[in-house]
């Protein structure tokens, strides 16, 4: 016999758990499926934004997030060739409880919400649980089956099916729903390098040079950096001696450590995505975060925008999960309501990719455009705009009232 629950999220990652937390504290039993043991993955998005931490004051969790260790970025700029910073984006100037960028490891995020989660008593979930296909009833979709670590199988009916599994989200494509891909011109090779006291501070200074970028991201004890090479160049094949060179090359400071990258097995790939469905639904499944836009990491938003469409979708479909099965149209208005951020946010993307990183790439400069180093230093107070599109965003999200919750202690790690 089937298992049964109101509503199951496919994927365990931000979109998922917050979907699930607020579900959950409206009294929607929910069930969300991971298909890992636990939360530990490296070299996914660290970055959780002003919106977000306020959404988490607002959940209560605000105190017990700021005890977790973490660096905070406050503004994002360019070296100038006379060894100054070119000041780009000031989330300092943000009327906002919290201006900064918190760079925080993506499994303790995701352990607070777990462990706020679980203390709702219509919320399960369910670690090494892999959701192999759905299930059907005519057009409908009425749950999943899925596949336990021992290699157990089964089926688990519910009134709606949340696709938070990612660009690669295999609940998609088992809907039947192909998103549209936009040019990118760029892949990301994450690594990680030792930080030594004193070293960074609160901005964050891409690196441009030879074709390459390089993001330095300061991190409690160490940086991990993003370096940004042409899309289709196999770093891998020319060896780890030369990915070396070209790392001294962008980010001279890095010589005295750059060994600690003994073999390319210690630089992992991410093959960028830009893409957006045209419809994030069908009946019986939602697909929101990543696995309705994939993001490109130009300004680090693509978790932000998927706690964003998690809250809509939460605030949006606790009352008919309640009642029932949501309606199509249901579905429809989160689409509605989060399509214009998410297709501004793609745009402002786009437009940095052909104005900034493609001239790059193709070594037809080795900054930022004349025209945005001459209006910023003109204007410096125009750093307020890309901090606010950086840290708040368009249309951002709060907790409805039932989800939210008095702050709770936090207990320092």
């Amino acid at each position: 016999m089937a298992e049964r629950t109101r509503c199951v999220i496919v994927g365990g990652g931000p979109a998922g758990m917050v979907a699930g937390l607020i579900l959950a504290r409206a009294g929607v039993e929910v069930t969300v499926l991971e298909k890992h043991p636990d939360f530990l993955r490296d070299f996914r998005g660290d970055t959780v934004h002003p919106s977000t931490l306020t959404l988490l004051d607002e959940l209560g969790l605000g105190d017990k997030f700021d005890a977790i260790p973490h660096s905070e970025l406050t503004d994002v700029g360019f070296p100038t060739e006379d060894g100054g910073l070119l000041k780009i984006a000031d989330m300092k100037l943000l009327n906002v409880p919290h201006p900064y960028v918190a760079m925080v490891p993506q499994w303790d995020f995701l352990d607070l919400l777990a462990e706020s989660a679980q203390k709702e008593p219509t919320f399960t979930l369910r670690l090494e649980t892999e959701m192999t296909g759905l299930l059907r009833s005519g057009n409908h979709v009425t749950g999943v089956h899925y596949r336990a670590a021992d290699g157990t199988e089964g089926d688990l009916e519910a009134d709606l099916v949340i696709a938070g599994d990612g660009r690669w989200s295999l609940a998609r494509r088992a809907a039947g729903l192909e998103p549209r891909e936009f040019d990118c011109p760029f892949d990301v090779w994450w690594f990680r390098l030792s930080r030594h006291d004193g070293e960074a501070g609160a901005m964050l200074t891409p690196r441009m040079r030879h074709r390459r970028f390089a993001v330095p991201l300061p991190r409690t004890g160490y940086f991990q950096i993003a370096y940004l090479a042409p899309k289709g160049d196999d770093l891998r094949a020319a060896g780890i001696e030369e990915f070396r060179r070209s790392v001294v090359d962008i980010c001279p400071e890095f010589a005295d450590r750059v060994d600690e990258l003994q073999t390319m097995d210690d630089v992992k790939f991410l093959d960028v995505r830009l893409n957006r469905l045209h419809r994030w639904h069908v009946d019986g499944l939602l697909c929101i975060g990543d696995a309705a836009h994939a993001m490109s990491p130009v300004g680090g938003v693509g978790i932000n925008l998927a706690v964003q469409d998690a809250v809509a979708a939460a605030t949006i479909l606790a009352d008919p999960l309640l009642r029932g099965r949501p309606t199509p149209d249901d579905l429809a208005k989160v689409r509605s309501r989060r399509l214009l951020p998410t297709i501004a946010v793609q745009k402002l993307q786009q437009l940095l990719h052909r104005t900034v990183m493609r001239p790059v790439m193709s070594g037809r400069r080795e900054g930022p455009p004349e025209q945005m180093i001459a209006l910023f230093t003109r204007f410096p107070k125009l750093a307020y705009v890309p901090g606010r599109l950086l840290g708040v965003g368009f249309r951002p999200e709060h907790a409805p009232g039932f989800a939210r919750r008095a702050m709770e202690p936090a207990t320092k790690k």
